[in-house]
């Protein structure tokens, strides 16, 4: 793994004391709300060092922490927080680990191995739940991205004249064969992105084709060979099916939901009951490293980083452009995406709200995986650690939102904000 004293070479110092634009008249509010956090927190000072935060009570009691890593471009912040040496601000030294599937990171993180990573949003309230294999209290400490998945057709769809949804529905209604279709975690953030498509389509996807679980960094080899039409996967692997020639862009995952929450700062609610100010530490360093990242100067550089077999293992140039904002579906259409994967912007994409967490869940009735309508706050508000997030983000002058809760439009036309999830799950016309 390449040495993170001479990867920091490639990037200019971090000024903390920068203003960051508050956006959205919301984020305005949780600017003043971030101010007066400072009081609430015992009186410390906002412009307080790195060194006396990691001083006396406040000492992270583990120095060194373990997160996983999918090698998928999202994995950036926890990687760059790393490798830049944003951890040692904070006291912490944060050693990244490569995993092959999101099957195993869940494994991980239950039995120790891993203190956190990162990881689907989906996956770690299906595993709070005991839906998505053995049963954990989860924690979900920060949001790490929006946007910047994609779903991949093959090229095979394409010469039967599918482009899109609509025509994939043609298809599959008028020839008759069994379709399948890959994601990467059943209650996860790209099996959700996949059914939603489908079913806003008109395809069912529970009874009209076949899915399969894939690791993201398995999911172009299986569609060279012929093991399915199509798949919902995380970039660079949606470029890079356009890159070697076997698919195309059907759809961004922005295009599903424009800033749409994706992968998260995960781990067990034993970690942070354990390790609190640990988690509160790594918390700052990766939103150091997110704020980085989102200044689109060092995105080249980000981009060359990960590209490396330790991290993502992928042509630069397959990653850099999408990190960029600039798609090209491979069949002849081009765009700047007006809601490209983001990581920071001014904190809005950072905040863990609850609604984010209640949306999966209410998927996960949708599909069957929940027999039963839980209470969809109390488990949002039992996994997303929005006080401890309140903390860090304050300490670095983060702005706040007014709520934890935010609305969203998707591409059907149904508004999500969280106001009455038992409603909204039994809503949809196709559901298990």
């Amino acid at each position: 793994m390449a040495d993170r004293d001479e990867l920091s070479s490639i990037a200019p110092s971090v000024d903390d004391s920068s203003v960051v634009d508050t956006g959205r008249r919301q984020f305005l509010k949780g600017s003043m709300l971030a101010a007066g956090m400072a009081g609430v927190m015992g009186g410390l000072s906002m412009q307080m060092s790195a060194s006396a935060w990691a001083a006396g009570s406040d000492k992270p009691e583990k120095p060194e922490v373990n997160v996983g890593f999918i090698p998928l471009t999202d994995c950036a912040p926890v990687v760059i927080a790393s490798v830049l040496g944003f951890d040692k601000k904070y006291g912490i030294k944060i050693n990244v680990s490569k995993e092959a599937s999101w099957a195993g990171v869940r494994d991980k993180l239950i039995n120790g191995e891993l203190d956190a990573a990162h990881v689907l949003y989906g996956l770690v309230y299906g595993v709070h739940l005991g839906i998505g294999g053995p049963r954990k209290d989860m924690s979900v400490l920060m949001s790490l991205n929006q946007n910047g998945q994609a779903i991949t057709l093959s090229n095979q769809l394409k010469e039967k004249g599918v482009t899109d949804g609509k025509s994939l529905k043609r298809l599959i209604d008028t020839d008759k064969r069994e379709y399948t279709f890959a994601q990467t975690f059943p209650t996860g953030t790209h099996a959700m992105w996949l059914y939603y498509w489908l079913a806003a389509n008109g395809i069912d996807p529970m009874k009209d084709v076949k899915t399969i679980v894939v690791p993201p960094p398995q999911m172009v080899a299986n569609m060279r060979v012929g093991n399915m039409d199509g798949y919902c996967v995380g970039e660079p692997w949606g470029a890079r099916a356009i890159f070697d020639n076997i698919g195309f862009t059907a759809t961004t995952t922005q295009a599903i939901w424009a800033d749409h929450p994706e992968k998260v700062l995960g781990c067990t609610a034993e970690f942070v009951k354990q390790n609190p100010n640990t988690t509160r530490a790594l918390i700052m360093a990766v939103l150091d490293a997110a704020r980085y990242i989102d200044d689109v100067k060092n995105r080249p550089q980000v981009a060359k980083l990960i590209s490396g077999k330790s991290y993502v293992n992928a042509p630069e140039e397959v990653i850099e452009q999408r990190f960029l904002g600039n798609y090209d579906n491979g069949i002849g259409k081009r765009w700047k995406d007006e809601h490209p994967m983001q990581f920071f912007d001014g904190g809005k994409v950072n905040f863990p709200y609850y609604s984010d967490g209640m949306w999966f869940l209410t998927q996960h009735k949708r599909w069957g995986m929940l027999k039963t309508d839980p209470d969809y706050l109390a488990v949002a508000k039992s996994i997303n650690q929005v006080d401890l997030y309140k903390q860090a983000a304050t300490q670095l002058k983060v702005p706040l939102p007014a709520s934890p809760m935010r609305s969203s439009t998707l591409m059907d036309g149904k508004v999500w904000n969280g106001s009455d999830p038992k409603a909204y799950a039994a809503s949809f016309a196709i559901r298990s």
